[in-house]
Protein backbone atom coordinates (compact mmCIF):
# COMPACT_ATOMS: atom_id res chain seq x y z
CA UNK A 1 0.00 0.00 0.00
CA UNK A 2 1.44 3.36 -1.03
CA UNK A 3 1.31 6.35 1.30
CA UNK A 4 -1.93 8.32 0.85
CA UNK A 5 -1.43 12.09 0.48
CA UNK A 6 -4.03 14.84 0.14
CA UNK A 7 -3.10 18.07 -1.64
CA UNK A 8 -5.36 21.09 -1.02
CA UNK A 9 -4.74 24.27 -3.03
CA UNK A 10 -7.32 26.58 -4.62
CA UNK A 11 -4.85 27.25 -7.44
CA UNK A 12 -5.69 24.44 -9.88
CA UNK A 13 -2.33 24.52 -11.69
CA UNK A 14 -0.31 24.40 -8.46
CA UNK A 15 -2.54 21.69 -7.01
CA UNK A 16 -2.17 19.41 -10.04
CA UNK A 17 1.56 20.04 -10.33
CA UNK A 18 2.21 19.03 -6.72
CA UNK A 19 -0.06 15.98 -7.04
CA UNK A 20 1.62 14.78 -10.24
CA UNK A 21 5.10 15.18 -8.77
CA UNK A 22 4.05 13.23 -5.67
CA UNK A 23 2.63 10.44 -7.85
CA UNK A 24 5.86 10.31 -9.85
CA UNK A 25 7.72 9.91 -6.55
CA UNK A 26 5.64 6.82 -5.70
CA UNK A 27 2.87 8.24 -3.53
CA UNK A 28 -0.90 7.96 -3.96
CA UNK A 29 -1.95 11.61 -4.20
CA UNK A 30 -5.47 13.08 -4.24
CA UNK A 31 -6.02 16.74 -5.07
CA UNK A 32 -8.74 19.18 -4.05
CA UNK A 33 -9.18 22.88 -4.81
CA UNK A 34 -11.99 23.29 -2.26
CA UNK A 35 -10.82 23.61 1.35
CA UNK A 36 -14.39 23.07 2.60
CA UNK A 37 -14.53 19.75 0.74
CA UNK A 38 -11.10 18.88 2.13
CA UNK A 39 -12.35 19.37 5.69
CA UNK A 40 -15.02 16.74 5.04
CA UNK A 41 -12.54 14.29 3.52
CA UNK A 42 -10.16 14.74 6.46
CA UNK A 43 -12.96 13.86 8.87
CA UNK A 44 -13.78 10.58 7.13
CA UNK A 45 -10.60 9.33 5.41
CA UNK A 46 -7.07 8.54 6.55
CA UNK A 47 -4.19 10.38 4.86
CA UNK A 48 -0.57 9.79 5.84
CA UNK A 49 0.35 13.36 4.82
CA UNK A 50 -1.50 16.52 3.78
CA UNK A 51 -0.23 19.45 1.72
CA UNK A 52 -2.20 22.60 2.54
CA UNK A 53 -2.08 25.99 0.81
CA UNK A 54 -1.77 28.75 3.38
CA UNK A 55 -4.05 31.27 1.61
CA UNK A 56 -7.44 29.87 0.59
CA UNK A 57 -11.09 30.85 1.03
CA UNK A 58 -12.25 29.69 4.49
CA UNK A 59 -11.15 27.41 5.91
CA UNK A 60 -7.60 28.53 5.06
CA UNK A 61 -4.47 26.43 5.51
CA UNK A 62 -4.03 27.21 9.20
CA UNK A 63 -7.66 26.37 9.95
CA UNK A 64 -7.35 23.10 8.02
CA UNK A 65 -4.14 22.27 9.90
CA UNK A 66 -6.05 22.69 13.18
CA UNK A 67 -8.78 20.46 11.77
CA UNK A 68 -6.19 17.79 10.92
CA UNK A 69 -4.72 17.85 14.43
CA UNK A 70 -8.21 17.61 15.96
CA UNK A 71 -9.20 14.70 13.70
CA UNK A 72 -9.19 11.22 15.29
CA UNK A 73 -8.09 9.72 11.97
CA UNK A 74 -5.42 12.23 10.96
CA UNK A 75 -4.15 13.76 14.21
CA UNK A 76 -0.64 12.37 13.62
CA UNK A 77 -0.51 12.87 9.84
CA UNK A 78 2.42 14.79 8.39
CA UNK A 79 1.41 18.38 7.51
CA UNK A 80 3.18 20.38 4.80
CA UNK A 81 2.18 24.04 4.43
CA UNK A 82 2.34 25.55 0.92
CA UNK A 83 3.00 29.28 0.91
CA UNK A 84 4.62 32.13 -0.98
CA UNK A 85 5.20 34.07 2.25
CA UNK A 86 8.38 34.08 4.33
CA UNK A 87 6.63 35.53 7.36
CA UNK A 88 8.21 34.38 10.63
CA UNK A 89 5.09 35.17 12.63
CA UNK A 90 2.88 33.07 10.35
CA UNK A 91 5.41 30.25 10.34
CA UNK A 92 5.56 30.29 14.14
CA UNK A 93 1.76 30.04 14.31
CA UNK A 94 1.83 27.16 11.85
CA UNK A 95 4.49 25.27 13.83
CA UNK A 96 2.48 25.77 17.03
CA UNK A 97 -0.57 24.22 15.35
CA UNK A 98 1.46 21.18 14.27
CA UNK A 99 2.76 21.94 10.76
CA UNK A 100 6.06 20.11 10.24
CA UNK A 101 7.30 21.25 6.83
CA UNK A 102 6.97 24.22 4.46
CA UNK A 103 6.91 24.19 0.66
CA UNK A 104 7.51 27.66 -0.74
CA UNK A 105 5.99 28.91 -3.98
CA UNK A 106 6.70 29.00 -6.82
CA UNK A 107 6.69 25.21 -6.62
CA UNK A 108 9.45 23.61 -8.67
CA UNK A 109 10.20 19.94 -9.25
CA UNK A 110 13.65 19.96 -7.61
CA UNK A 111 12.36 21.93 -4.63
CA UNK A 112 9.49 19.48 -4.06
CA UNK A 113 11.65 16.38 -4.52
CA UNK A 114 14.10 17.76 -1.96
CA UNK A 115 11.24 18.26 0.51
CA UNK A 116 9.99 14.72 -0.16
CA UNK A 117 13.42 13.31 0.70
CA UNK A 118 13.36 15.19 4.01
CA UNK A 119 9.74 14.27 4.87
CA UNK A 120 9.75 10.71 3.52
CA UNK A 121 10.80 9.04 6.78
CA UNK A 122 7.99 10.72 8.73
CA UNK A 123 5.42 9.80 6.05
CA UNK A 124 6.62 6.20 5.90
CA UNK A 125 6.43 5.90 9.70
CA UNK A 126 2.84 7.17 9.61
CA UNK A 127 1.95 4.75 6.80
CA UNK A 128 3.30 1.75 8.69
CA UNK A 129 1.55 2.85 11.85
CA UNK A 130 -1.81 2.67 10.10
CA UNK A 131 -1.18 -0.42 7.92
CA UNK A 132 -3.88 -2.94 8.79
CA UNK A 133 -2.94 -6.60 9.14
CA UNK A 134 -5.88 -8.99 8.53
CA UNK A 135 -5.89 -11.17 11.65
CA UNK A 136 -8.48 -12.99 13.71
CA UNK A 137 -7.64 -12.95 17.41
CA UNK A 138 -9.96 -13.13 20.46
CA UNK A 139 -10.52 -9.86 22.27
CA UNK A 140 -12.50 -8.92 25.36
CA UNK A 141 -13.91 -5.38 25.60
CA UNK A 142 -15.25 -3.70 28.72
CA UNK A 143 -16.91 -0.32 29.24
CA UNK A 144 -18.34 0.56 32.65
CA UNK A 145 -20.21 -2.59 33.77
CA UNK A 146 -20.72 -4.08 30.30
CA UNK A 147 -18.39 -6.64 28.72
CA UNK A 148 -18.35 -7.93 25.14
CA UNK A 149 -16.41 -10.77 23.57
CA UNK A 150 -15.28 -10.47 19.98
CA UNK A 151 -12.74 -11.29 17.30
CA UNK A 152 -10.40 -8.90 15.53
CA UNK A 153 -10.85 -8.45 11.77
CA UNK A 154 -7.61 -6.50 11.36
CA UNK A 155 -5.03 -4.84 13.64
CA UNK A 156 -2.63 -1.93 13.18
CA UNK A 157 -0.16 -0.18 15.49
CA UNK A 158 -2.90 2.39 16.08
CA UNK A 159 -6.09 0.37 16.46
CA UNK A 160 -8.24 -2.50 15.26
CA UNK A 161 -11.52 -3.53 13.66
CA UNK A 162 -13.55 -5.93 15.80
CA UNK A 163 -16.41 -8.29 15.05
CA UNK A 164 -18.82 -8.86 17.94
CA UNK A 165 -22.46 -9.73 18.54
CA UNK A 166 -23.07 -6.17 19.83
CA UNK A 167 -21.20 -2.86 19.56
CA UNK A 168 -20.41 0.02 21.89
CA UNK A 169 -21.46 3.47 20.60
CA UNK A 170 -18.89 5.67 18.85
CA UNK A 171 -16.90 7.66 21.40
CA UNK A 172 -17.07 5.00 24.13
CA UNK A 173 -13.82 4.47 26.05
CA UNK A 174 -13.11 0.77 26.45
CA UNK A 175 -10.63 -1.55 28.15
CA UNK A 176 -9.27 -4.27 25.85
CA UNK A 177 -7.79 -7.66 26.64
CA UNK A 178 -6.23 -8.91 23.40
CA UNK A 179 -4.81 -12.42 22.94
CA UNK A 180 -2.06 -12.04 20.35
CA UNK A 181 -0.61 -15.53 20.66
CA UNK A 182 -1.75 -18.72 22.34
CA UNK A 183 0.08 -19.20 25.61
CA UNK A 184 1.30 -15.60 25.91
CA UNK A 185 0.06 -12.99 28.38
CA UNK A 186 -2.80 -11.01 26.79
CA UNK A 187 -2.24 -7.33 26.01
CA UNK A 188 -4.07 -4.85 28.24
CA UNK A 189 -4.98 -1.73 26.25
CA UNK A 190 -7.21 1.31 26.49
CA UNK A 191 -9.08 2.39 23.37
CA UNK A 192 -11.89 4.56 22.07
CA UNK A 193 -14.56 3.45 19.62
CA UNK A 194 -14.13 5.60 16.50
CA UNK A 195 -17.11 4.31 14.56
CA UNK A 196 -19.48 1.39 14.22
CA UNK A 197 -20.09 -0.57 11.03
CA UNK A 198 -23.53 -2.10 11.05
CA UNK A 199 -24.65 -3.80 14.26
CA UNK A 200 -21.70 -6.17 14.69
CA UNK A 201 -18.46 -4.32 13.86
CA UNK A 202 -16.63 -1.39 15.44
CA UNK A 203 -13.32 0.36 14.81
CA UNK A 204 -11.32 1.14 17.96
CA UNK A 205 -8.30 3.44 18.29
CA UNK A 206 -5.70 2.65 20.95
CA UNK A 207 -5.08 5.35 23.56
CA UNK A 208 -1.33 5.75 24.21
CA UNK A 209 -0.47 2.27 25.55
CA UNK A 210 2.37 2.09 28.04
CA UNK A 211 5.83 1.40 26.63
CA UNK A 212 5.83 -2.32 27.46
CA UNK A 213 2.46 -3.05 25.86
CA UNK A 214 3.25 -0.81 22.86
CA UNK A 215 6.55 -2.61 22.25
CA UNK A 216 4.90 -6.02 22.51
CA UNK A 217 2.27 -5.01 19.98
CA UNK A 218 4.83 -3.54 17.57
CA UNK A 219 7.18 -6.52 17.81
CA UNK A 220 4.29 -8.86 17.04
CA UNK A 221 2.83 -6.85 14.14
CA UNK A 222 6.00 -5.57 12.44
CA UNK A 223 6.86 -8.78 10.52
CA UNK A 224 3.29 -8.93 9.16
CA UNK A 225 3.38 -5.24 8.20
CA UNK A 226 6.73 -5.57 6.43
CA UNK A 227 5.44 -8.61 4.56
CA UNK A 228 2.30 -6.70 3.52
CA UNK A 229 4.17 -3.60 2.33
Amino acid sequence: MRAQILVVDDDTVSCELISELLRSAGFQASSLTSSAEAAGRLSSEKFHAVFLDMRMPPPDGLELARHVRDSPLNASSVIVMITAEHDNTLMKRAFEIGVQFFLFKPVERNKLLKLIRVAEHSIERERRRFTRVPMQRPVSMQANDKQLEGTTVDISFDGMLVQSYLVFPAGTRIQLTLDLQNGSTPLQLEARVLRTIGAERMAAQFKSPNATERNRLQEFLLPFILAAT
